[in-house]
């Protein structure tokens, strides 16, 4: 029976990929700092070491993790704590315990600062966070490729598209422009990329991928996805502009670019 640790069970995707997994038969340890009355979650606190919580990666054939803060919003305090030191305390267990290979739910926030481009996102472009949660999830990246390097741990990297809470459906109340819809990612393929992830060959050992549904007028190149674990995204959204939504667009390519002239003065400066 195929052995899966979930870290971040309680969340928005945790949940969803827990009930697809269950009705595979697969059998799943599954973790996160708060369980509400789901007593089949243990509660740990996994920024803090402990072998309590390290024991349930034993000989895992897969460890999803996603424990995070998944706000884009969050500051480095909770930046430092529960995507950075946390995430090196998952590597570290997973290696330490046997387990095969990690998934790790890295975010388009990587890539963030080239929203305004027009030229296909793959997952090889210069990596340009704009935010705290951004960067958390570049070093994710990396150290996924620094224990594949030095450990031999299989490591695949999704920067996950837009999976909303609840029933999922998009649309223009989605947010964050057609950038936002663009990116949707259906619950069927969130759920078909992971198993197809945990499922894939031995001998792939280190790759970040793209996920996100077939959508119209998107960027984000799935080639490598398709390639490396035979992922093909069953579902299709046409994104809903308005002149409303390139106006605010347009403003925020202004700011962005305000920004960046900032920096490069700053940067230019003696101190």
């Amino acid at each position: 029976m195929t052995k899966i640790v979930i870290t971040g069970a309680a969340g928005n995707i945790g949940t969803k990929l827990r009930r697809h997994f269950e009705n595979l038969g697969w059998d799943l340890r599954l973790l996160d700092a708060k369980h509400g009355s789901d007593t089949a979650i243990r509660v740990a606190d996994l920024a803090e070491w402990d072998d309590a919580w390290v024991a349930e990666f034993r000989d895992a054939d897969a460890v999803i993790h996603l424990a995070a803060n998944p706000s884009p919003k969050t500051d480095w305090a909770s930046a430092q704590r529960l995507n950075l030191d946390l995430t090196l305390n998952v590597y570290e267990a997973a290696v330490r315990q046997g387990a095969r290979r990690m998934v790790f739910a890295s975010s388009n926030w990587v890539v963030a600062g080239h929203r305004f481009e027009d030229w296909p996102l793959t997952t090889d472009v210069e990596p340009y966070p704009v935010n705290p949660y951004g960067v958390s999830k570049l070093v994710g990246e990396r150290l996924g490729r620094s224990y594949s390097d030095r450990w031999g741990l299989s490591v695949i990297c999704f920067r996950i598209g837009y999976c909303q809470r609840g029933d999922n459906q998009p649309g223009a109340p989605m947010g964050w422009g057609l950038w936002g819809q663009q990116m949707w990612l259906s619950d069927r393929d969130l759920c078909q990329g992971f198993e197809k992830a945990v499922l894939a060959p031995a001998d792939l050992r280190f790759a970040v991928l793209n996920l996100m549904s077939r959508n119209d007028g998107m960027r984000w190149d799935l080639d490598a996805t398709r390639n490396a674990i035979g992922y093909e995204p069953i579902d299709h959204f046409a994104p809903e502009g308005s002149d409303a939504m390139r106006g605010q667009t347009a403003s925020a390519l202004r700011a962005r670019r305000l920004i960046e002239a900032a920096e490069g003065f700053i940067q230019d400066q003696r101190w």
